[in-house]
């Protein structure tokens, strides 16, 4: 994750991680279109996949990982404690959603 980051900054000290094609801030559309290219390259196949999976993985991988619920509501920036609960509770489920399955394929190396 950390080399995806420094990538995508490429040395730059401000302005926005991912840029569009012009150098400004990628909207939420043009996110959707890159995942989208990523997942195909990759060869994953999730029907209705969005960025936002990417932070509910990184939310529940953390949650899984046993970090503090306080230290994961600040890396997730949720303001209110209770957005971060809803991961947690929705960890009961994560056997059969999309997010599980995506982050235990990153996690197995393949």
């Amino acid at each position: 994750m950390q080399r995806a980051i420094e990538r995508a900054v490429d040395h730059r000290e401000e302005g926005p991680i991912l840029r569009n094609r012009q150098g400004g801030r990628m909207d939420r559309h043009a996110a959707t279109r890159r995942l989208h290219h990523l997942a195909d390259e990759a060869g994953i196949n999730l029907p209705r996949m969005h960025p936002h999976m990417l932070r509910h993985t990184f939310v529940t991988t953390m949650l899984d990982a046993g970090v503090d619920l306080r230290d994961v509501q600040i890396a997730a920036r949720h303001a209110d404690p209770r957005t971060t609960m809803r991961y947690d509770r929705a960890r009961k489920n994560l056997d059969r959603h999309p997010n599980y399955i995506l982050a235990a394929y990153m996690a197995s190396g393949t």
